[in-house]
């Protein structure tokens, strides 16, 4: 049992002092998107194991894991260290590549692995596409992909029903089965590191404005970007700090070791199997001499008491915005998947505005007169509620939409600066983004508009998936 500045300290060994470390700036890029069957059926699983095999066949990828079943749901590259896996379940496909300094090379990479799922998919008459929400959700098995992890995670959100009530989680305790996402992880230094989750903070409004491509429904409320709502209001957010904005960013390390302390943990390993608990902070968790959890064995769930470790800090996984990591890097989780024509978009734009000098001027450009306060006429609110605002399908009346244009065009200039300063030709999967805050119409609102216009759902499927 350790006590609270042994707890700090390693935090603060685990998750700053990788960043204090002199490297070159890199990036990791995760992709995921949606499996459907255009016949307007489930996805079919022998489909998609059979393509988990020919793809390694093709790329001389190795299996990885293996779920209850043996089927492979992880596979990667030696040389690249490139993965293909599928998250939560096998309704839903991610990318993830090795960490690059050029993001051109991700997506020569991405181009050849997309082009030849597609053409295996094609002959069974399912595709990708990207699409934040599968848009045949509610026709895809419900299953959790069966292995310890994924089974205890949805045990885990089901596990909302049994709060006390009134609350304020929603019932899908499957978003996971049906939710893609764009994410990026790239390095920062330490003496970066509070401005940049700053900065970030202020662009989450922006963020949802370009980027939003989740629509749902739920509760009366129609979402543009419901990827928010659906972590919040789950049990991952029965302790806001493990979910979406800071609110008030720390102003020093130490106050960020102060934050993620009281960071709740739900979740370990103990000889081959997931116990999951009550979820506590990590700092009370780690400093209480036994807790008691479950696991699941031979079909049934049992209870178990159980002493926690210190290593048990590396399950303290959160889905905030902007995430440090034991890495060294920033893990930005706000962004929905893009549709494929654009799915380097997402990690270009936070590349470009990498550094201690892009973050000092963001938070020039986002703090001013002409800033955050410029959008909204009836005042500025906090950025974070200026994103819920911006992740619903009805934009406040009060809204400068001319304001907000000018901040797009501003930001997407830092960004495109910071990138074209590489040197590597990133700068142009940017490209898409300009008319996007030209238009103010984000893939989401495209999809509205689509389907107002009477486009044939498949037909909007395919264009999603378009490369």
């Amino acid at each position: 049992m350790l006590n609270g500045q042994q707890v700090r300290e390693l935090l603060e060994k685990r998750l700053v002092e990788p960043t204090r470390a002199v490297r070159p700036l890199y990036a990791g890029v995760e992709l995921e998107f949606p499996l459907v069957n255009l016949a307007e059926h489930p996805v079919d699983f022998v489909v998609v194991h059979s393509l988990t095999e020919r793809f390694c066949a093709q790329f001389s990828f190795v299996p990885l894991a293996l779920d209850n079943h043996g089927n492979i749901y992880s596979v990667g590259c030696p040389q690249t260290n490139d993965t293909l896996s599928y998250d939560c379940s096998y309704n839903n496909l991610e990318f993830s590549f090795g960490r690059v300094d050029d993001l051109c090379e991700v997506h020569r990479r991405f181009a050849r692995y997309y082009r030849f799922i597609q053409e295996e998919l094609a002959a069974h008459n399912h595709t990708l596409t990207g699409l934040g929400i599968n848009p045949h959700r509610t026709l895809n098995r419900h299953e959790p992909l069966p292995n310890g992890r994924y089974r205890m995670l949805y045990r885990f959100l089901q596990s909302a029903a049994l709060q006390p009530r009134p609350n304020h989680f929603h019932t899908h305790y499957d978003f996971g089965m049906f939710t893609s996402a764009s994410q990026v992880q790239i390095d920062v230094t330490s003496d970066a590191l509070i401005s940049t989750l700053h900065a970030h903070e202020l662009l989450e409004p922006l963020k949802a404005a370009l980027f939003a491509n989740s629509v749902l429904e739920d509760r009366g409320v129609h979402y543009l970007c419901a990827r928010d709502m659906l972590w919040e209001d789950s049990m991952h957010g029965q302790n806001p700090r493990n979910v979406g904005a800071f609110g008030v960013v720390p102003r020093s390390v130490d106050e960020l070791l102060g934050y993620i302390a009281a960071q709740s943990i739900f979740c370990t390993e103990r000889d081959g199997h997931y116990l999951s608990f009550t979820p506590t902070p990590i700092a009370e968790f780690l400093t209480t001499p036994q807790f008691e959890g479950e696991y699941f064995e031979d079909g049934e769930w049992h209870r178990v008491l159980f002493d926690p470790q210190e290593c048990d800090v590396a399950y303290l996984r959160t889905y905030k915005f902007s995430d440090l990591t034991f890495r060294g890097t920033i893990e930005y989780r706000s962004c929905c998947c893009q549709p494929a024509r654009d799915a380097l978009s997402v990690a270009a734009f936070h590349l470009g505005l990498a550094g201690a000098d892009a973050s000092e001027q963001l938070i020039e450009l986002l703090e001013g007169a002409q800033g955050l306060p410029s959008v909204l006429v009836l005042g500025a609110p906090s950025p974070d509620i200026l994103r819920q605002l911006l992740v619903r399908q009805e934009w406040p009346t009060s809204l400068d939409r001319g304001a907000l244009k000018r901040l797009l065009r501003e930001v997407l200039a830092l960004a495109h600066a910071g990138l074209a300063a590489r040197g590597k030709g990133e700068e142009h999967f940017l490209n898409l983004l300009y008319e996007r805050a030209e238009r103010l119409e984000n893939p989401a609102q495209r999809l509205i508009r689509l389907q107002a216009e009477g486009r044939d759902p498949e037909q909007i499927i395919r264009d999603y998936a378009v490369l």
